[in-house]
């Protein structure tokens, strides 16, 4: 059976572009998928879904003044 590919946080992190925190808001939209796994102190996500799912839905990017008094 071949193991899937994982995201963490650090990886949403690289893949999206954006802060930890960002990532964090992301993940809780609706439609965004379920983590595959949720670990102490940290989810973990198939790769392969968060792929597909930003594919259709990549959130743009607030802009910078607001990211700043986030």
């Amino acid at each position: 059976m071949k193991r899937p590919r994982l995201y963490g946080p650090g990886e949403l992190v690289a893949l999206f572009g954006v802060s930890r925190q960002r990532v964090l808001q992301i993940t809780r939209r609706p439609g965004f998928p379920e983590p595959l796994a949720r670990l102490v102190g940290m989810n973990v996500w198939d790769a392969d879904e968060v792929d597909e799912w930003a594919r259709h839905n990549r959130p743009p990017r607030p802009p910078a003044d607001e990211e700043e008094q986030g």
